[in-house]
Formats: C-alpha cells, structure tokens, sequence
C-alpha cells in the first residue's frame, strides 16, 4: 500500500514524468534506496516525510543536484544536528545523477545503466587536452581557476587531478581519504594558499594593510577549501561507480550526534555535544519547576476566599491558596575520572558546568579511589575548557595508587559530606562501578538514598557489560532510585526525561 502510494506519486510528476515502466522503477528505487539509508543512519523519516519528499522534486529539474538537494533536505531532515549525515548520503546515491545513472537514463532515453556507466569511468582516465598537460600546466591552470574562481574550470581540473595522482585502481578496497590525502599531497594543497596570497599581491588585488591581509587569506583558505570538497566529491564519485552506493553507504555511515559514544567521541564530536548540552539542562530545570508548581497547591488563602466569595454572595465557591514560590532543585553530582571513563568523564564535567545557572544550588565531586569537591572550579572559572583543566590539575583525587576504589571514595564522602544531604537534593552518581575488586562499601549509597530526595546512577558502559569482570553495578543499584545506561546524548535526554517524570 505505501509503495503503491509513492508510485502514485511518481505519475503526477508533470514535466518530469517517467516516459516508461522501467523508468519509473529505476527512479523510484534510487529514491527508496536513499532514504532507507536515511533510515538507517538513524534520521527519523516517515511515510508521509517521504510522500511530501517526492512530490517536492517535481518543482526542480532532476539534474540540478543543488535543487534536488534542497529540496530533499527541507523535507526530510527535522534537525540541524542531522544535516552532515544526509548530505553525505546524498553525496552517495545522487553522485552519478548528472550522468542519468540515477535514473537509468541514457542519453537516447532508453534505460541503459551499464552504458551510463562506462561513459563514466571511460571519463575519469585524464585523456584528452587534460591528460595531454604535464604537472606544472596543470598547476599553474589551477592556480588561475581558483584566482578567477571558475567553478566550472575547477571541477573539471579536480576531475584531471584525481585521475593522476590519486593512484585508484578497481576493486581496491582503499578508503577515499587515502586517495584524498595523494591527491592534496601531489598537489601541495597547504602552499597553495599562500601562492595565492603572493599571486594577488603582485597584481595589486591586496592592500597594504594587515586587515586587507587577513581578509585576503580567509579568501584564499575558502576558495582551497572548495577545491577540496571538489577532489573529495570526484572520488567518491568514482568509488561510488566502481563499488555501488549500497557499499559506498555502509562505508561511510556514521553516527548522529546525539548516538555519538561519550567514550569513543573525536574532539569535533565532543564540541558539537558541548552545545547541546546547555539546551537540555535548561529543559530539566524549567520541566521540575513547572512540576513542582502543578502538584503543589499551597496552603488555603482564608483572607482572599472570603473576599472572593462576595461575588457569589458570601458563599466561598471558589477557594483560594497561597501558591509558594518553588525553588530551583539542588543537585549533588559525584563523578568517576579515572581512565577508564576518561571521556566520558569530560563530558559529565561540561554537563555540570552548563547546570550551575539552572539550579539554585550544584555541587561537585570527583574521584578515582580518593574524593574532593571541584564546586569552586566551576564557579570561579568563566570557561569550561579552564574549569576542566583545573579539575583535571589540582584535584586531590588520589589516595594510594590512581587506581579507581569506589569503596573508599564513597567512604570518605561519606564521612565529610553526608551530614549535608537534605530532602531537597538530588544525587547524580557517574561511573562504570569497576571498583578493582576492592571491598564496595555500598552501606555508603543506601545512606545517601535514605537522606536525599533521590540517587541516580549513570553508567557509560553498555547494559551487557555490567557486573562482568570488577563491575559490580549490581551492589550499588539496590540502593538507587535508578540507574541508567548514558552512552550517547539520546540515553542522556532519556535520563532527563525520567528524572521528571519521577518528580
């Protein structure tokens, strides 16, 4: 039934109708094939986001790849975070597009992919006036498309580039960043911009000043990176031709960032989680807030229902309270560094920081088999990357040997800070509970569970690794209210999401 719909869809296409049945099949399983890997790289898309996406190609001409992305991408995609995925999978699956292999149209109209293809790859060997030039023709071509920026010329010379230096080969399981990497290093990529920078100073396009400089060299870097994204969009394009986009996407699949793995995250990845953290503690503390006001009504206001019942003749119908004002929550956050949970502990520590404006009260502890409060780091540092580093500098977290003894951590916790725990606080414990066979002193943790308003756990490591090994999870989740997976930004929204519910 949906795929009858789709084909339906495919019919009313006006201008861009499908003149055959093989057509019509061709294109709609190139466009299936798209977004199920839309799918499968976690990008949440419909039947209905799918109806809307097809109807939407019929206003663009099916060869405009800047089009057809756009609107592609306005139907499909609900969230910033996911654009970078869906560009790369379309960069897989309409890459052959101008060439009609998407479509399987040749260019006498009859449905010939295999004839598409060979022009394709009889394109990519350099011949012609390309291949004719040598090295230093083709560099100082080069160095002219990209003064005059002529797009055309330049994907052209990315094209002859790719065939000389890059070294790709059929059936070569090479990643593209390998024949990237060829590709620039024969080129000299890095001393191009500053050929450039020299070029325009001496035909005068640069002023005097450091200012002209520097908006100079932000050009050229910009007019390099695009040459760049040019090499790097012929060799997919050729890998796509020689090992088909079904392989090609399982290659280059990637996570999104909310399923990215806090113990696995690149320094790019942790800084694209860094800004979506300040957006859900803000959701955190505005939902508890608004949950506190709806479930507590106040006392009754005697004073101001007497005065209100006037209206029904001195019958107090509608009584009044005295609504409290509710007050932020207070969290306690004790949090494992030790270097097993090295990454994941950095981003817990950029979680705190961003909680310390939504909260009335955050305090903060760190510990690997010692314990000390880090509440002043965050506090008097203006920067997250400061605050850390100072955390990771003069925290006093070692007690014998910097290796992770839960037991003895929560022991002195314990016996410093318990006395200040009230109904009002929340206690967040993060870790993988590894505790090195040491005794776990879990008595700790029942304690806490009996003083505070509730004692969450959040452990980086997947559900099928606890209590393997020196985990033992187990002796301390008998005493929380919850305890959690939080691999990924999605876990940790889930974590949100129940912390409120339970409130």
């Amino acid at each position: 039934m949906q795929h009858q719909k789709l084909r339906n869809a495919l019919q009313e296409w006006g201008p861009h109708a499908m003149t055959t049945a093989a057509d019509q099949r061709n294109l709609f399983d190139s466009f299936q094939g798209f977004v199920h890997e839309l799918r499968a790289a976690g990008l949440p898309v419909s039947m209905t986001e799918n109806l809307d996406a097809m109807r939407a190609v019929q206003h663009v001409e099916l060869d405009d790849r800047e089009s057809l992305k756009a609107a592609l991408g306005a139907t499909l995609v609900k969230h910033h975070g996911h654009q970078k995925v869906f560009e790369t999978v379309f960069d897989i699956y309409f890459s052959l597009l101008s060439l009609g292999v998407a479509t399987g149209e040749s260019k006498d109209g009859e449905a010939d992919a295999d004839g598409n293809m060979d022009q394709f790859m009889a394109a990519m060997d350099g011949g012609g006036a390309m291949g004719e030039m040598s090295n230093e023709e083709l560099a100082q071509m080069l160095m002219q498309a990209l003064m005059n920026m002529d797009q055309d010329m330049l994907a052209q010379l990315a094209g002859a580039a790719v065939s000389r230096f890059a070294g790709m080969e059929p059936g070569r399981p090479v990643g593209g960043a390998y024949y990237l990497y060829r590709t620039l290093r024969q080129l000299d990529a890095d001393g191009i911009v500053d050929r450039l920078l020299r070029q325009a100073q001496e035909t005068g396009e640069i002023g005097d000043g450091a200012y002209d400089e520097r908006l100079a060299r932000e050009d050229m870097e910009h007019r390099v990176k695009k040459l760049k994204e040019l090499i790097e969009a012929e060799i997919r394009r050729r890998l796509v031709a020689d090992r088909g986009v079904e392989a090609m996407a399982r290659t280059l699949r990637k996570p999104l960032p909310e399923d990215v793995d806090f113990m696995h995250a690149s320094r790019d990845e942790m800084q694209q989680l860094q800004k979506s953290i300040y957006p859900l503690t803000r959701a955190l503390a505005a939902r508890l807030a608004q949950r506190r006001r709806r479930r507590n009504r106040g006392q009754l206001d005697f004073r101001a229902t007497v005065r209100h019942s006037l209206s029904y003749g001195g019958v107090p119908a509608e009584p009044k309270f005295k609504h409290p004002k509710p007050s932020k929550p207070e969290i306690m956050v004790i949090a494992d560094i030790s270097g097993s949970v090295a990454s994941f502990a950095r981003f817990t520590l950029q979680f705190v920081y961003a909680m310390q404006s939504e909260f009335s009260k955050v305090r903060s502890w760190v510990f690997i088999d010692g314990v000390d409060e880090v509440t002043r780091f965050f506090e008097e540092s203006d920067e997250i990357a400061e605050a850390i580093h100072r955390v990771n500098t003069e925290a006093d977290v070692v007690w014998v040997d910097g290796h992770s003894d839960y037991g003895h951590a929560f022991e002195a916790w314990h016996k410093q800070f318990i006395n200040e725990v009230t109904r009002k606080s929340s206690i967040i414990i993060l870790g993988d509970a590894r505790n090195n066979y040491h005794a776990p002193q879990s008595w700790t943790i029942a304690e806490m569970k009996m003083r505070a308003r509730k004692v969450y756990w959040l452990d980086p490591e997947p559900t099928g690794y606890w209590d393997t090994g020196d985990s033992i999870i187990s002796e301390y989740a008998q005493h929380c209210d919850g305890v959690f997976e939080c691999r990924n930004l999605r876990q940790l929204q889930k974590f949100v999401t129940a912390v409120v519910d339970a409130q």
